[in-house]
């Protein structure tokens, strides 16, 4: 497995500075997005790349950061938040703006064809093309109930440093593969891990569940975490297991590893051909509508196969022939990467 890559986060000013113009607007972070910023680049196109999570990296970041991934090319073994980490360094050289936190809301044209996109910030943004990647859609955390009266620090629904926890009690609220690969991660640097579920059932894989049990987690099941203690911060909460006396356990820190509920949002009100809340594309990944592009998850078309990998080579076919819409005398082949050295 390569070394253990550090997410390099997106330059601050690039956040803060919207422009008001761009080549290819991306709609999703993910790794989609992310190799076609990436790509949009070594073509010589300005790109905005714009998520509503806070993070780039998209279901990857926000579901399995720790798993490993085996069927990325060149990569035996990779952890997502690597690949991630990897990916972001690779659009990097081409210095794309990101534009996080924040959701892309309307599709306009201007009158001469360009798409313009409203934002949720209230930026607009007009674009030579538009380039959608959002995999599933926009991805909102499923909310801790014990959480929603709490005004104080210390609950998370993804750990952006694992490092940052080191030394702390956690306590992780989930079943799912994200809660225990959280476990596994935090385990040998936080001072406790207690991991909390609603079942006695799990819905993560097996292998991984096994592993956390042979480590010194402390697993209640049957149970739910039912307060938070901790006025500025957190400093404990109240764990009721199913027919028995709440119980009060020393907590920094609350992972709500619940998932996320994705849905297709605004770009549901655009006008896109849909299949299934999928985004229906030709061969050359255009929409039904001038200038829009759809790659990755989001997309269908016959023989669709929702992978990474095929991923990457749809961001690099949306790009290609985005370029021929912005300017029609573009080559359609840019030619080879090795070339460009």
């Amino acid at each position: 497995m390569p070394e253990e890559a550090t997410l390099v986060q997106p330059a601050a000013s690039a956040q803060v500075q919207s422009p008001s113009e761009v080549d290819i607007a991306i709609v999703g972070a993910g790794p989609t997005g992310l190799f076609a910023a990436y790509y949009a680049g070594f073509r010589g196109l300005s790109t905005a790349v714009i998520d509503a999570l806070p993070e780039p990296g998209g279901q990857v970041t926000a579901m399995y950061p720790e798993k490993i991934i085996y069927d990325v090319a060149g990569f035996p073994a990779i952890r997502g938040r690597e690949l991630v980490a990897n990916l972001v360094a690779q659009a990097g050289q081409y210095n794309p703006t990101y534009l996080l936190g924040i959701r892309a809301e309307k599709l306009s044209y201007a009158s001469d064809g360009r798409p313009v996109l409203t934002l949720s910030d209230g930026t607009v943004l007009t674009c030579g093309a538009v380039i959608i990647t959002g995999g599933l859609g926009s991805f909102t955390a499923r909310p801790l109930p014990a959480a929603e009266n709490f005004t104080g620090t210390g609950v998370m629904f993804f750990v952006k440093q694992p490092e940052e926890l080191a030394g702390h009690d956690v306590v992780i609220v989930g079943g799912g593969d994200s809660a225990f690969d959280w476990a596994l991660t935090l385990q040998p640097i936080a001072k406790s891990v207690t991991l909390v579920h609603r079942r006695d059932k799990f819905r993560a894989h097996a292998a991984t569940v096994a592993r956390v049990q042979e480590l010194p987690v402390k697993i209640v099941v049957n149970a739910e975490v039912t307060r938070i203690i901790g006025e500025e911060c957190v400093t404990g909460c109240e764990i009721t297991v199913r027919g028995e006396e709440p119980i009060i356990v020393p907590a920094n820190t609350i992972v709500a590893a619940l998932g996320f509920t994705a849905d297709l949002g605004p770009l549901a009100d655009w006008g896109l051909r849909l299949e299934r809340r999928h985004i229906v594309v030709d061969s050359t990944t255009a929409t039904n509508l001038p200038r829009v592009f759809a790659a990755g998850d989001i997309s269908e078309y016959p023989g669709k196969v929702r992978l990474i990998a095929t991923g990457f080579g749809e961001a690099a076919t949306a790009v290609n022939n985005a370029a021929v819409a912005i300017n029609p005398s573009a080559h359609l082949f840019p030619g080879h990467s090795s070339d460009a050295g």
